[in-house]
């Protein structure tokens, strides 16, 4: 008995078929009516297949009378094309299908965005009507690609020897972090769950636990505004855990995975291989590439040239030494033929992104030219390019101000001037691993020291150099791994200690009882025998994003929302019944208008 539906997928036959009776069911994605004969690309999940119904086919007038997107079963004969009709970009473009009979299984309204074709639509529109969105070719490869690559992930984890667990999702508001998105609970009034952040005690937990080597693909919940490489409210990480390691435990074991699946997926793009991902020092990070997570496919070095401005004739970069701010160098490598309009555009656009402005020289033959050069001289200028190693048609820009604000402009400075340029190496995906961050900071508005970045980090030399060593001079195990200037994630190697952890947040300012209070699960867990641990949660969304080569991350998300967390298609967020609150035990409050 032949099945209802189809006895092949839309992307099977091939010309082994040839005159076998098949049945196909999928929805028209074209029609083409060439006077008589009637074309219609049927497709399904797997590929597309050519039907045809001409004046015989008792088929021909249904088809006719269908919008594109209806779905249809198609009983028909697999039939040759012609030599000059063969389509080689189609598994089945050898063959098509003569209609014999038709059967509709639903018609399809006519469509507020099209399917077939890969123009550019509204985003809210695309957002809206998603479930329209994801039949096109390219968002529907970007989730079969996504799929493929969460499961190489689970795979080359399995096989490190990693043991998939899932922790909790309703769990207990953390006062670190971004905000929570808050769950009321009926059973116990006037408190309330949150969604995880990240699983971050829970890992912890479960190597007190003992279960040496811990992952899962887990979703993490903030309440944070959109950005083109980050979702609202929801993403996903490969969260993974081990005991007893050290910084180069986590690296040998994690480099391997992600090398793996990037080549696994590369597509003739080149991968930086497992084991020799480059290690930068966090300073050196900010000096040479003004970001902590620096494309390394772009070859443009920041240097600091401030001592070649203690002493100018350049008064204004003079003065911001002598008051303890710096100069960066970013060099503009073969840049002679480039009109002066290049340069004050560059400065006319860091105008525009809040800073003061881009110093630049200009250099042609090896003659200088602009106000910085004419004022700092020809001699001192050739001491700085004899420096950095430019030539005669190397230009400069220079960004000059605070430490932080300098390498914030330098760093986007050597971004911009390494896509104007088109220095930015294509087809390849280049790693590298940001270690020895700070473990403190001064913080300018509070006045007072605090954490950096992580504050379960273990402080490099524990305990001796918090007792002895400038707190602002102290180094963290903790590392962040880049990837094409994308931060996939940060992890540490982490505090188990409880004389550790109190000291390194007496240091920032908090209590004994102030640690008990917010973190009394993980403290009071590590009171009974902690090994010494650490991980990191590669981001998966970005992963996939890196991958599909898509600049925006909703492009890789099945289900997104839009930037205002909004998901048009559902409706979501909503208004709930009065019963619904009354329930909760919650009253609204309105928000104040103006």
């Amino acid at each position: 008995m032949t099945h209802p539906f189809r006895t092949h997928n839309c992307a099977a036959l091939t010309a082994a078929e040839v005159g076998q009776t098949v049945r196909l069911s999928g929805w028209v994605h074209r029609k083409r009516d060439h006077g008589g004969v009637l074309f219609v690309d049927l497709r399904d999940h797997y590929g597309i297949t050519q039907i045809v119904a001409d004046e015989d086919s008792p088929a021909l007038e249904l088809l006719d009378s269908l919008r594109v997107e209806s779905v249809v079963t198609i009983d028909g004969e697999v039939k040759r094309r012609t030599e000059e009709t063969i389509n080689p970009n189609l598994p089945t473009g050898e063959i098509e299908v003569f209609a014999r009979s038709a059967t509709v299984q639903s018609r399809a309204d006519e469509l507020p965005m099209p399917v077939a074709g890969e123009q550019d639509y509204p985003e809210d529109i695309r957002l809206k009507y998603r479930f329209l969105d994801l039949r096109r070719e390219s968002v529907h490869a970007n989730m079969m690609l996504r799929s493929s690559v969460i499961s190489s992930l689970r795979r080359r984890m399995t096989d490190q020897g990693f043991t998939e667990i899932q922790t909790p999702i309703l769990t207990a508001s953390s006062p670190e972090g971004a905000r929570d998105y808050l769950v009321p609970s009926r059973v116990h009034p006037g408190k309330f769950y949150a969604l995880p952040q990240a699983p971050q005690m829970f890992k912890q937990l479960l190597m007190v636990a003992g279960f040496d080597r811990y992952f899962q693909i887990a979703p993490c919940f903030r309440d944070e505004d959109a950005r083109a490489d980050r979702s609202p409210g929801e993403f996903y990480q490969l969260d993974f855990e081990m005991s007893f390691v050290t910084q180069d435990d986590v690296f040998a074991a994690i480099e391997p995975v992600l090398a793996g699946v990037f080549e696994e997926f590369a597509n003739g793009r080149s991968v930086t291989p497992a084991g020799s991902f480059p290690r930068i020092p966090y300073a050196e990070a900010m000096l040479k590439y003004g970001s902590d997570k620096p494309d390394l496919r772009n070859p443009l070095l920041i240097s600091d040239v401030t001592a070649h401005f203690e002493t100018s004739g350049f008064g204004l970069f003079e003065k911001i030494v002598g008051t303890g701010g710096v100069v960066r160098a970013i060099p503009a490598p073969s840049t002679a033929d480039k009109s002066r309009k290049f340069f004050d555009d560059m400065n006319d656009w860091a105008r525009s992104e809040g800073h003061a402005g881009l110093g630049y020289v200009t250099r042609k033959g090896g003659e200088f030219g602009g106000p910085i050069a004419k004022n700092h001289g020809p001699e001192n200028m050739a001491k700085i390019c004899e420096e950095l190693g430019l030539g005669p048609d190397d230009g400069l820009f220079f960004a000059a101000g605070k430490a932080d604000q300098a390498a914030k402009l330098a760093g986007a400075a050597r971004t911009r001037v390494g896509e104007q340029l088109e220095l930015i190496e294509q087809g390849c995906f280049k790693f590298c691993w940001i270690v020895d961050f700070p473990m403190f900071e001064y913080d300018e508005d509070l006045k007072k020291i605090d954490f950096s970045h992580n504050p379960f980090s273990m402080p490099q030399g524990e305990m001796e150099t918090l007792e002895n060593q400038n707190p602002l001079e102290i180094l963290a195990w903790q590392y962040d791994i880049v990837c094409n200037g994308v931060e996939l994630s940060s992890g540490a190697i982490r505090n188990h200690r409880p004389d550790i952890m109190y000291k390194a947040f007496e240091i920032a300012g908090y209590s004994k009882e102030d640690v008990d209070a917010n973190f009394s699960g993980m403290i009071n867990a590590f009171k009974y025998g902690a090994p010494p641990h650490g991980g990191s949660a590669p981001g998966v969304d970005r992963i996939v994003m890196l991958l599909a080569d898509e600049p925006n991350i909703r492009e890789v998300v099945v289900f997104p929302m839009n930037q205002k967390a909004e998901d048009l298609m559902m409706g979501a967020p909503s208004e709930v019944s009065a019963r619904q609150l009354r329930e909760l035990n919650i009253r609204l409050v309105e928000p104040q208008k103006g």
